[in-house]
């Protein structure tokens, strides 16, 4: 069955940065999409970004475009959200999904905090 294991969540601090990964198994991951979003406390889920299977391809909310960058390893079944100049906005749990534009499969998310 599909799995997305989310890792690379922590604390961080404001204009610090982290690293997210997902790594997938249970589908052929070089032919879907992968996308990232996240749910801050409160609050409801929020898009943040995704990548067709074709890696030159990417997507970005404008919260974090040119802060953020999503990329893959096929060879490594695993998606990246590289995050950087971290504001306490974004604070949230983050989690990848399988697909760019529908959604089919949720990891079960890691925990970013941005605090000081």
């Amino acid at each position: 069955q599909v799995q997305l294991v989310e890792s690379g969540g922590g604390l961080a601090q404001p204009g610090g940065s982290l690293r997210l990964s997902c790594a997938a198994s249970g589908f052929t991951f070089s032919s879907y999409g992968m996308s990232w979003a996240r749910q801050a406390p409160g609050k409801g889920l929020e898009w943040v970004s995704s990548m067709d299977n074709d890696v030159s391809v990417t997507y970005y909310a404008d919260s974090v475009k040119g802060r953020f960058t999503i990329s893959r390893d096929n060879a490594k079944n695993t998606v990246y959200l590289q995050m950087n100049s971290l504001e306490p906005e974004n604070t949230a749990l983050y989690y990848c999904g399988r697909g760019s534009l529908n959604i089919m499969d949720w990891g079960q998310g890691t925990q970013v905090t941005v605090s000081s």
